[in-house]
């Protein structure tokens, strides 16, 4: 069952934990080499950042991709000039319900979005009737477990230029998500500076 296989997969894992920022970082090492970082509030335990580090095909790594949290939260590119800010930009950032995606700098009346769920697809398609945006992504958390996407879950709403993507996290996903932050809290999270951190 794929379920038990990523919760298995988890707990498998070597954890470093880092306290820094008013944020617990945790950093995994799966058995088959490739890396998961996280960033927790420590106050609210609300998942801030993941991304993720594969191992190519001849034993090296990529690069660091981003799954949940803004990839660029400066605003500011490798050559250090400001991103348009009038282009819209995509990113997750969960809530403890439910996952979510933001769509910033867009200003469409909400009657003209539509938001679907693909099953068929294992996607959410986001569309505008002006044809002016249009945007597939998946659910990673949900394709690891191999739960069915539902329409029933998703939901949007918009407010303040920005389309507010919900999609409400399913009852396995929520037992996950809280066994797995009840073992990281048992992590000795070391202060940044630290030589050693504690590991799992």
């Amino acid at each position: 069952m794929a379920f038990q296989h990523w919760t298995d997969t988890l707990k498998k894992a070597k954890k470093t934990a880092l306290i820094s920022d008013g944020k617990r970082k945790v950093h995994y090492l799966f058995e088959d080499g490739n890396e998961m970082a996280e960033e927790y509030d420590l106050k609210t335990d609300e998942l801030l950042l993941r991304k993720w580090r594969h191992k190519t095909t001849f034993g090296g790594q990529e690069e660091w991709t981003w799954e949940v949290g803004e990839t660029n939260p400066t605003g500011l590119t490798s050559d250090l000039i400001k991103e348009s800010s009038s282009n819209p930009l995509f990113m997750r950032k969960d809530t403890k319900t439910s996952f979510q995606w933001r769509v910033r700098n867009i200003s469409y009346p909400i009657e003209v979005y539509s938001v679907s769920a693909e099953p068929t697809e294992r996607c959410c398609v986001i569309r505008t009737s002006n044809k002016k945006y249009y945007k597939k992504f998946s659910i990673p958390d949900l394709d690891r477990c191999q739960l069915p996407l539902e329409s029933a879950a998703l939901s949007f709403t918009h407010a303040n230029n920005t389309l507010i993507i919900s999609y409400k996290k399913p009852k396995e996903i929520l037992t996950l998500e809280q066994e797995l932050l009840g073992e990281l809290k048992k992590l000795k999270g070391t202060s940044e500076g630290d030589i050693d951190c504690k590991t799992q």
